[in-house]
């Protein structure tokens, strides 16, 4: 679920403003397959179970796109252009369960307006931890490849705040919020006029939330449940993380592979989880660092790109690709239970992330210790904590 269900909401309260004399019954849901030879479509409401549908040749069916508040704007389709994954508004008649207005977004168009708006998110936005607040600036710092860089945000009049709630890993989930309840330690991202060195945002959007990152040795998989049980490293006791449809696992490359064949783990080897032929393994600049004449678009200047920007553009995994003993790193919002976590991101195969921050706090006082902004390498990366410490890692946690 994704910024779109804003704009689905909308659209059902207009419809049901429009049917409000009707006995009729609309639920917002998502197109689980269909039964040709019955003219049914299975529909998996957003809440309640599945719902199995006729059309009728008196069925209205519209598409309106992603974005589009006004139902004016509806396109007639034919029922036959509706398809799996599509997000819509059903509509049944009085008493039965045959479908007077089936109103659809599609699938294909909702994935490209999400990767539009999150690509715009990149390239005219910041994320980071914020580290303090005065008037209308808010300070946050971002980990890059070559140590710890600070923007700027400035915010006005108009900007417009949104919070994540605890225990939920859904932007759509987000609620409204202002200024006054953002907090040093609290990840935000924020979007606006962003300068050319990406290290100074005036603000039109601001999302925040806070977030925990832990690590910790997977000792069960329970893939039919949606969950995985790790040692959590930092206390030493059983953690379950469960990871719902909305979270995001990635995979982090064979690091050790790749140095073992003479490549850098950041350039365009040929390793597992490699990026696309344009960047580095993890989809960030190509060998031999940040492009010449400038920083990556979207990355803040004089640091290279931003780390969590990386992170976000690793190979997708799957929770069957999981097995007992491998190493992972995963964010989520701080909940009811300590020893209970729903997955925002999850990272496998994450070894050497791990070792590197323990690297980072052995350094003392003359390395990249908790906070310091003069570390260089991965262990500025990373920056400082004990065993288990994740707390300098610039896990993402806001996904749109």
């Amino acid at each position: 679920m994704r910024r779109f269900l804003f704009v689905l909401g909308a659209v059902v309260s207009v419809a049901l403003a429009g049917h409000a004399q009707t006995a009729s019954k609309s639920f917002v849901g998502t197109i689980a397959g269909f039964r040709p030879e019955n003219a049914e479509v299975e529909i998996k409401p957003d809440n309640g179970p599945a719902v199995v549908a006729r059309f009728t040749p008196e069925t209205l069916a519209q598409r309106v796109a992603p974005g589009e508040k006004d139902l004016k704007k509806a396109q007639t389709i034919q029922v036959t252009e509706i398809a799996v994954g599509d997000r819509v508004l059903a509509t049944l008649e009085a008493g039965s369960l045959n479908l007077r207005r089936i109103l659809d977004m599609s699938a294909g168009d909702i994935a490209k307006r999400n990767e539009a708006d999150r690509l715009d998110w990149t390239r005219r936005g910041v994320s980071g931890v914020v580290v303090s607040k005065n008037g209308a600036e808010i300070t946050v710092k971002m980990r890059t490849m070559t140590g710890e860089v600070q923007a700027v945000v400035t915010v006005g009049e108009k900007t417009s705040y949104k919070r994540y709630t605890p225990d939920s890993v859904k932007f759509a989930d987000a609620r409204a919020s202002k200024l006054d309840e953002i907090s040093v330690g609290d990840q935000l991202r924020a979007r606006g006029q962003k300068s050319e060195d990406g290290l100074k945002v005036t603000a039109d959007e601001v999302v925040f939330g806070t977030f925990q990152t832990r690590a910790g040795s997977i000792t069960a998989v329970d893939a039919a449940a949606g969950t995985v049980t790790v040692k959590d490293m930092a206390s030493g006791k059983p953690l379950l993380i469960r990871v719902t449809a909305d979270s995001q696992l990635k995979q982090m490359p064979d690091f050790a592979a790749m140095m073992g064949r003479g490549g850098s783990p950041f350039g365009g080897g040929a390793g597992r989880g490699a990026g696309p032929p344009s960047g580095g393994a993890m989809g960030g600049p190509p060998a031999g660092g940040v492009p010449a004449g400038g920083p990556p678009p979207g990355g803040p200047g004089r640091g290279g790109m931003d780390v969590s920007q990386m992170l976000e553009r690793m190979p997708a995994a799957k929770l069957d690709d999981l097995k007992p003993g491998q190493t992972i790193v995963v964010s989520s919002t701080r909940g009811a239970k300590n020893d209970e976590i729903t997955a925002i991101m999850l990272l496998s195969n994450a070894d050497m992330l791990i070792q590197m921050a323990t690297a980072g706090a052995g350094r003392g006082a003359g390395g990249a210790g908790r906070g310091g902004t003069n570390g260089g390498g991965m262990g500025g990366m990373m920056g400082g904590g004990g065993m288990g410490d994740m707390s300098g890692f610039g896990m993402p946690s806001i996904i749109f």
